[in-house]
């Protein structure tokens, strides 16, 4: 059995973190108000805007823009955005698995890999396919300058041949407990389900109505989609920082369970260990008296 000293010094060692855990916790639930109110305002303008890009993109067709050009090849750039710390449950090995199982589903794929934050570059250092692109972690301050940055870098290599198609590979923030892996292509921008629908209906006889542009077309894509992606992915980020600290936190607040209940345990355990011994001194005494009686 321990001794009491060890139990003690095991119980200051937990209760030490479980005071870091429960700071840690309180830390992340403040951030994540703010990172979920981001969000929040963020998507209702990156999806309208993926609609209107859709759709104008449907109908202009592939060769209005060179972002449209939907390509027999399979070089594909998948931008994967990860955190540059831990302590976040599964948050990053749950992206590290989406991009394996896309490089599974897709076995004759070229991958090249532009890795947001610290957690993904050490990952892929060590593994195949490396990260063709490093860049840092992102936050609320620097989410849009990030998304900048990565939108000229994938649009130039798509526009220059480089690659074929470009995905998202983040966590989408659904609640605090909750985060789901996306894998999302956003060039060539693809038509949504109800173009679709509309082109089906033109097979049948109905034409869709088609758009009268100003200034013209061209000018009106190349101001557009260059948007629309730089957009996508700062909408990407927000839902990665989003979903940081939603599993941060939850992930903290299990750990502060699991000490709460070791100290239960350990406190149990000392007490019984203390018993036990002043049982025995009290044995030693009174066989002791006994002793000197007889």
């Amino acid at each position: 059995m321990p001794s009491l000293k060890s139990i003690r010094t095991r119980i200051a060692s937990v209760k030490s973190s479980q005071k870091i855990t429960r700071a840690m916790k309180l830390v992340s639930a403040a951030r994540l108000r703010r990172a979920q109110d981001a969000i929040v305002a963020a998507r209702p303008y990156a999806n309208a805007l993926w609609a209107a890009v859709s759709e104008i993109a449907f109908r202009a067709g592939g060769d209005a823009h060179p972002l449209l050009q939907v390509r027999t090849g399979n070089r594909a750039a998948l931008v994967v955005i990860t955190s540059d710390r831990g302590l976040a449950g599964g948050l990053n090995a749950n992206v590290f698995r989406a991009v394996t199982r896309f490089q599974v589903e897709n076995p004759g794929a070229e991958l090249s890999l532009l890795v947001v934050g610290k957690k993904g570059r050490d990952f892929y250092k060590r593994r195949k396919p490396g990260a063709k692109h490093e860049h840092p972690g992102v936050s609320g301050e620097t989410a849009a300058e990030r998304a900048k940055e990565l939108a000229r870098s994938v649009t130039q290599s798509f526009a220059d041949g480089t690659v074929d198609t470009v995905h998202l590979v983040y966590n989408q923030f659904a609640s605090a407990i909750q985060q789901r892996v996306v894998i999302e292509q956003i060039v060539p921008i693809l038509p949504s389900a109800s173009e679709v629908a509309a082109a089906a209906a033109g097979a049948a006889g109905i034409s869709p109505v088609d758009f009268t542009y100003e200034p013209d077309r061209e000018a009106l894509l190349s101001a557009l989609i260059p948007l629309f992606v730089e957009s996508q992915i700062y909408r990407a980020c927000l839902e990665s920082i989003a979903s940081e600290f939603g599993a941060r936190m939850t992930a903290m607040d299990n750990a502060t369970n699991n000490a709460r209940d070791i100290i239960s345990s350990l406190t149990l355990q000392y007490n019984r260990a203390r018993q036990a011994a002043i049982t025995k001194e009290l044995m030693e005494i009174v066989g002791g008296a006994e002793a000197l009686k007889g």
